[in-house]
Order: C-alpha cells, then sequence, then structure tokens
C-alpha cells in the first residue's frame, strides 16, 4: 500500500468515524492493518489533545516553564490519551463480558473504539478564546456517541444496552484526563516560578 493509498485511507476512515457511520464499525476487522488505523487514529488524537491542553496551560501560567519540564507535561498528556483508550475499551469488553460471556475478544474492540477517538482528533479546536470549554464538552459527547455505535456493532447489541455499557467508563476516562491536565497545570507553575 503506498503512502497515498494510507493516507487516503485515514482520511476516509476518519471522515466515517466523524459521521458515525455504522458500517465502519461493523467491518472493523480484526487485523494488524486495522488495528494500526485505529491507533493512528488515536495517537492523533492524543497529540492533538496535547497540543490544545499545552496552549492553554502555557497561557494559565505565570511563567514559561523549563522545556524538560514542558516536554514532559506534553507526553503526560499523550499518554493519559492513549492509556485512556485501552483503560476504556477494557472496561466495555469487561461489562460486556459479563452480559454475553464469551461474545467477543479484548481485541476485537479495539479497532472500533480506536475509530471513535476520530472526533478528539479535533481536540486543538479547544484553544479558541470562550469556546474552549464548550467544544471540549462537545467533542467529549461526540466521542462517547461514537463509542456507542462502535461498542453496539462491535458486540452486535441494542442501542440501550451499548449506551450502559459506554456510560460505566466515559465519566472515569474524564475524570482520569481532568486529573492529569490539573497534574499538568501544578507541575508546569511549581517548575516555571
Amino acid at each position: 500500500m503506498s503512502g497515498g493509498d494510507t493516507k487516503n485511507n485515514l482520511r476516509r476512515t476518519l471522515w466515517n468515524a466523524l459521521a458515525l457511520d455504522a458500517n465502519l464499525y461493523e467491518n472493523a476487522a480484526n487485523n494488524s492493518k486495522t488495528h494500526r488505523l485505529a491507533l493512528t487514529i488515536v495517537i492523533l488524537a492524543a497529540v492533538s489533545h496535547a497540543l490544545g491542553s499545552s496552549v492553554i496551560l502555557l497561557i494559565s501560567v505565570t511563567k514559561f516553564p523549563p522545556l524538560p519540564i514542558l516536554v514532559l507535561a506534553v507526553v503526560i498528556d499523550v499518554l493519559s490519551v492513549v492509556l485512556g483508550y485501552y483503560f476504556w475499551t477494557l472496561t466495555i469488553w469487561k461489562i460486556g463480558q459479563w452480559l454475553r460471556p464469551n461474545h467477543a475478544k479484548y481485541g476485537d474492540l479495539l479497532s472500533p473504539i480506536g475509530f471513535a477517538y476520530a472526533t478528539q482528533v479535533l481536540n486543538f479546536l479547544t484553544v479558541i478564546p470562550l469556546l474552549g470549554e464548550p467544544i471540549q464538552l462537545a467533542l467529549a459527547v461526540w466521542s462517547l456517541l461514537a463509542v456507542i455505535v462502535a461498542v453496539r456493532q462491535g458486540l452486535d447489541i441494542s442501542n440501550r444496552t451499548s449506551t450502559l455499557i459506554c456510560l460505566v467508563g466515559w465519566p472515569l476516562v474524564q475524570i482520569a484526563i481532568g486529573s492529569v491536565q490539573r497534574l499538568e497545570f501544578m507541575l508546569l507553575n511549581r517548575f516555571s516560578g
């Protein structure tokens, strides 16, 4: 597959994921190409989140922090989103196993849920003054809706059951990401002054 095909495939996948196209999630085959594409989307989402958060944090601190501290904060932010993806997928899989034992493997959910992170690729928009928090909330809800579709298709369950499963882990992921942002802010403030 050439670089152009890969870019087109990524663009098409992002577009279909943003449109909550159920066929994308239904056909997310359990293979290495699909997993790489899903992980690429999650990493793009993490980098976008880190860029938006970093700009906001730098505006918030009183003095520019040392470069190693800033790099550490960005790495922590990226890792929090990527680890949040694996944690949320694990939570969804465990609850799905409880409801329908031996129905799907953990790895079978990684690609569809990774695709659902496409909305978070737009997270850099949170730097827009006065609209940052509403945009962040809208993207979080949009991600939740995408994950609900992904889980519904991945586990072949009803909307109601999928929503219930996803709502259990979603607040935990949001709290974890918020806690990491608070930790970054404290870290940057401590080492910038």
